[in-house]
């Protein structure tokens, strides 16, 4: 077992004040591990319609860091395996059209699959050519049917979200044009366990991802994995460069490098599992001690951000209002409701105005940087301290 975290309410279930029952709903959160192909997966998980509903609160283009991640992207993709205006360019998971409309702006024609009507709209509303619907080997088929195959794909932090792998990874299969590319970025399961990250892991992800086990799911379809990328988004994440097998791209030699980097670290262990969750648990008290030593001391403590992170980090750690008197978050679908389970109340980041908390824990901690350097929100507040718990409970300043 990677990780047993107990009883969670599911991340983004943020809850409106008015009229909310006494007590969120939760539902256990187990990560087991095959000890064959080494996928890690959530068990006692809730069904993908529930998850990923109509009223979904996630909006890619709040970051302006992912924004540029997106452009860049496109760019590179495009240069790279020489995409003229017209390439038919396809996102699995599209959100508010936050990557597509840096294909528009090439010349790509763009189409877009997103399950979310809250956040497919708003890509609707900037002209991109969106679907709602859940994408795997059927609907993938259906869309071969009426405008044909892809000359690339994108998978951008979907395949964690993903029940059925096996139907998904074979409806990009059937998408893609003979030698054509799909990416798939998700989040690395190696890089997970060395630094912690623990917090992310939440019923949203029902798989984690190692190398080793995404190149079995990928076979198994039919597709090789020639080239990968390491990122710093989400904390450490991989970009599958994948394929059909008998297509002509030749495999790089970082695939083979970054397998024996995994193999090296135990990835195909059982006891590396297991060591893991101790550290996990320790860290969890650390955390919990420093922020209940502070209050003791009667230091004010606020939080910035309200993301689904936050929502197992808080959680777990059992850090609620009592200690955390309310977070902000610039998302305005978010602002006026509570994180989940603790219901610490979310505000506008304007509540900084009104308040000068003596500490600010970060619970984006992937966006650190670009949180700590905003002016704006800081330079009114010069005494005050930040915190971040991963990869180990740390006190800082800007």
């Amino acid at each position: 077992m990677l990780a047993d975290l107990g009883d969670m309410p599911v991340a983004n279930d943020y809850v409106d004040p008015v009229g909310a029952p006494p007590v969120d709903a939760i539902v256990g959160l187990k990560v087991v591990v095959c000890s064959e192909c080494r996928l890690a997966q959530t068990i006692d998980h809730k069904d993908a319609a529930d998850l990923f509903r109509d009223d979904y609160a996630y909006f890619s283009s709040t970051s302006q860091e992912w924004l540029e991640h997106a452009r860049l992207y496109v760019d590179k993709m495009a240069d790279r395996f020489g995409l003229e205006p017209g390439a038919r360019h396809i996102e699995i998971a599209s959100n508010d059209g936050y990557l597509l409309q840096y294909s528009m702006a090439r010349g790509l024609a763009a189409v877009g699959v997103e399950p979310c009507r809250s956040v497919a709209d708003v890509a609707i509303a900037k002209g991109i050519e969106t679907h709602v619907a859940f994408f795997g080997r059927e609907y993938a088929l259906e869309m071969v049917e009426r405008s044909g195959k892809a000359d690339l794909i994108t998978a951008n932090n979907v395949f964690a979200h993903v029940p059925d792998v096996n139907d998904f990874a074979s409806g990009i299969y059937e998408l893609l044009n003979p030698d054509a590319v799909a990416t798939v970025e998700v989040q690395h399961l190696l890089r997970l366990m060395e630094r912690l990250q623990f917090d992310t892991i939440y019923h949203e992800h029902f798989s984690y991802y190692s190398l080793f086990a995404a190149m079995r799911v990928f076979a198994t379809a039919g597709l090789r994995v020639f080239d990968i990328e390491e990122l710093t988004t989400h904390g450490g994440s991989l970009r599958y460069l994948v394929c059909r097998a008998d297509a002509a791209h030749r495999t790089a030699p970082a695939v083979q490098a970054l397998l024996d980097e995994e193999l090296a670290y135990g990835i195909d262990r059982d006891e590396t599992y297991a060591q893991w969750a101790t550290r996990v648990r320790a860290l969890r008290d650390e955390f919990r001690q420093m922020l209940k030593g502070l209050k003791g001391k009667g230091k004010s403590i606020a939080a910035y951000g309200a993301p689904a992170k936050g929502t197992t980090l808080l959680n777990y750690c059992g850090i609620g209002p009592d200690i955390i008197d309310f977070t902000v978050d610039r998302s305005v679908s978010k602002q006026g409701r509570m994180i989940p389970g603790v219901r610490i109340p979310i505000r506008s980041p304007s509540a900084f105005d009104d308040t000068d908390p003596d500490y600010v824990v970060i619970l984006p901690w992937n966006l650190k940087d670009e949180i700590v350097s905003d002016k704006s929100l800081w330079d009114a507040h010069p005494n005050t301290k930040f915190i971040s718990a991963i990869p180990w409970p740390a006190i800082f300043v800007s």
